[in-house]
């Protein structure tokens, strides 16, 4: 086997500081448990970056113990963490050339460039009394056939030297391997050359037969390819804890696979997760160091050293001892330069966690929160207290909850009393069943006779469910109420609808209101508030429309919540909702009359779009003739001819909405307690042949559009004409109220 290619030269450059990821390693509980607790001293920064530096590391005088302290350069984004002393702790890099077959004794020496960097943190679990660090990968890349340029890569923690100077670190063996990658390499972990901590034999061996590269499998490091040994072989010969580790590669005489893969490696490196052999690796130029840039991760065991070891018991613990924590405990640890220096290590006790060597840094584990890991059985009810748990076991049984063997402790009286009560029990189920029963019974009555089947086969409006619906009527949800009935706000899933509850004995009966009904659901027109669905499984049905955010017109011209509206915004409401009563007049399949046109049923969404609701409600309203038994409606707004004979007609709804363009115009409302003011006096200014300049709204009645709104109280009066067959219709309303509002805009 050739002989391995080692770094024989030493001259430091200034460091060069590398990444750091940390995340303080904690058992599963630490993990689990969300609440924050300190790491570090009072006073003292426990964040590189992301990386926690729980104490006894530290990054300020006074935050560290000796040989624990940790250098953060901010040059990099984000900060890396590295440990101080880099003269002790450090990575070493020498360059060379090297030709195995040659017969120069000073060729590896020749052009030699050696440099040094110090040992970048990764992370520090307390816990573990571990640390991980980034290691050096060293590589032999070939020239040609029988050349390599060399990068030898050495980890050293402490002085070199034959010295007693104690470092606080050593590379675990129980947690590292050393690895080997090529297709035909030995490898060595390598060591000091002044104390046999590691082995210079070879630690293991890859080769692929006959150069065939193919014969590699990811992930495997079984000698084909990558191979995978322990970092002492000579355990004999060896001793004291490992200090440095100097990988070195044996290379072959003769590399036939130069061009295609150029280069072998030899590392230290974490055994679990550390590497994971990639075939890739085998290709190109230097290709495993480009996917490590950092190195890879190195488990480093750390323990308190120095002349003390853990104190016997009963005996007072030195002046500088390190496990300060009420409920911690020391172990004595192996770690110290060539094993001549006592060391030890703290912990937390059992059932307790955090950090030992600050002050209440042992905190009590809630157990109960772990159940997986501390057990309590079903029947037992756990409690936490300081340094463990309790698991009694519940009322009427008794035993221990740790053990799972809670058993009933239930007496016979005490059977009989549950005994009856649960025939009781049973009693009162029964009777809720039959209720229930009865409640379903006269709900699908309630269905059947208001039209259920009819609608149900019709399949083009949504029926809703009793539950749905009942919720919603309640005061607090009362938007407004009219002749017809009440209107209720409230959610449908995650829609915001109005819902109607008819005056009761107003409505028809089955098919006639199912048929009305599906009327009304095949009305869609922008200008008319659309019918979503119905609820038929209540004496009166429920009517559920769009809601419609900004109210009605009645809110905006003459509640609290009244707005500015200039004469756009009248004139398009006015527009649209003629051209809604319009569609509904002459449209539809079937002429469809609303019987109580008004403000508070003209409703307006956020764009103050107008849209007509409440319509169709008169068709709705039992009747056995064309003519109504009574009146129903708003006086304010009725037709005086309707008013006197019951009979309602499509003039009924013009005359109406003339009332309707007056308050538009004047903001005023018409009352007809008063002997509706509001359109006698228009009327008395139109009979004069008088302009009704004092009767509009002051907003609106600038100069530029008094003819404007001359013209809109000139077309109210028509609306108004007591005569019947000379009112116009709404389509011609609508069509003159466009063209004005067309007008305005072009």
């Amino acid at each position: 086997m050739p002989t391995p290619s080692r770094s024989r030269s030493s001259r430091p450059l200034p460091p060069i500081l590398l990444l750091i990821l940390a995340a303080a390693a904690a058992p599963a509980i630490a993990q689990q448990d969300v609440q924050q607790r300190p790491i570090t001293r009072p006073g003292c920064p426990d964040k590189c970056g992301s990386i926690s530096i729980p104490f006894p590391f530290g990054l300020m005088p006074g935050c560290f113990r000796d040989g624990f302290e940790i250098t953060c350069d901010h040059s990099f984004d984000p900060p890396r963490a590295f440990l101080a002393e880099p003269d002790t702790n450090r990575i070493t890099v020498t360059e060379h050339d090297e030709s195995p077959l040659s017969d120069d004794p000073l060729l590896p020496y020749t052009n030699a460039n050696t440099s040094s960097r110090p040992i970048e943190l990764v992370d520090v679990s307390v816990v573990n009394s571990q640390a991980r660090v980034y290691g050096p990968i060293t590589s032999g890349c070939s020239t040609n056939s029988t050349s390599y340029k060399v990068q030898d890569t050495a980890m050293s923690l402490g002085s070199l030297g034959l010295t007693t100077t104690a470092t606080p670190f050593a590379v675990s063996e129980a947690l590292n391997v050393v690895v080997g990658v090529g297709w035909k390499v030995g490898v060595t972990a390598g060591g000091s050359t002044y104390t046999s901590s590691t082995s210079t034999a070879v630690a293991c061996t890859s080769e692929l037969a006959g150069g065939r590269l193919d014969d590699a499998w990811n992930g495997s490091c079984a000698g084909r390819g990558c191979c995978e040994g322990a970092l002492r072989q000579d355990q004999e010969y060896s001793y004291g804890p490992v200090t440095d580790v100097a990988p070195a590669l044996g290379l072959v005489d003769t590399n036939d696979l130069w061009k295609t893969s150029p280069c072998s490696y030899a590392m230290v490196v974490e055994k679990s997760g550390g590497y994971n052999f990639s075939t890739a690796d085998l290709y190109g130029d230097r290709t495993l160091p480009g996917r490590f840039p950092r190195g890879v991760p190195v488990v480093l065991d750390f323990a308190i050293v120095g002349d003390a070891a853990c104190p016997a018991k009963g005996q007072r613990p030195p002046p500088d001892y390190a496990c300060v924590s009420n409920n911690s405990y020391c172990v004595n640890g192996t770690v110290g330069t060539a094993g001549y220096a006592l060391s030890y290590v703290c912990k937390c006790a059992e059932h307790y966690e955090g950090n030992p060597y600050i002050v209440n840094g042992c905190q009590d584990i809630d157990e109960c929160k772990f159940p997986d890991l501390y057990y309590c059985s079903s029947n037992g009810i756990c409690k936490n207290r300081l340094g463990g748990y309790d698991c009694p076991c519940k009322p009427g049984t008794k035993g221990d909850g740790k053990l799972g063997q809670c058993v009933e402790k239930f007496p016979l009286v005490a059977k009989v009393i549950v005994g009856t009560t649960g025939c009781i029990f049973v009693i009162v189920v029964i009777i809720f069943l039959v209720l229930l029963h009865k409640e379903k019974r006269k709900t699908r009555e309630f269905y059947e006779k208001n039209g259920g089947p009819t609608l149900e086969r019709a399949k083009i409006i949504k029926l809703f469910k009793k539950e749905e619906l009942v919720p919603i009527l309640k005061k607090r949800n009362l938007i407004g109420k009219g002749g017809f009935g009440k209107v209720y706000k409230g959610n449908i899933g995650n829609e915001l609808v109005a819902v109607k509850k008819p005056i009761k004995g107003n409505l028809l009966e089955k098919e006639q209101f199912a048929n009305e009904v599906i009327i009304q659901s095949q009305v869609i027109h922008r200008n008319i508030v659309r019918l979503i669905g119905c609820c038929l499984e209540v004496d009166t049905p429920l009517l559920v429309y769009e809601f419609l955010s900004n109210g009605s017109l009645d809110d905006i011209l003459h509640s609290d919540r009244k707005k500015p509206l200039n004469l756009d915004i009248r004139l398009s409401i006015a527009a649209e909702s003629a051209d809604g009563l319009a569609y509904m007049h002459s449209k539809t399949n079937t002429k469809i009359l609303h019987g109580d046109v008004k403000p508070a049923n003209i409703l307006l969404d956020d764009k103050f779009v107008a849209k007509i609701s409440d319509f169709g409600i008169s068709r709705l309203i039992a009747r056995e003739q064309q003519h109504t038994r009574y009146v129903i409606g708003d006086k304010s707004y009725m037709d005086p001819v309707y008013l006197q004979s019951g009979l309602l007609t499509e003039k009924s709804d013009v005359y109406s909405f003339g009332v309707v363009l007056l308050e538009l115009i004047s903001r005023k409302k018409a009352t007809h307690s008063d002997n509706n003011s509001l359109v006698n006096g228009f009327l008395e200014a139109h009979s004069r042949g008088a302009r009704a300049t004092e009767l509009f709204d002051n907003e609106i009645a600038v100069a530029e559009d008094l003819e404007l709104l001359q013209n809109l109280a000139e077309m109210a009066v028509e609306c108004l004409n007591l005569l019947v067959d000379q009112r116009p219709n709404m389509t011609d309303i609508a069509h003159r109220l466009f063209k004005m509002n067309q007008s305005r805009h072009s």
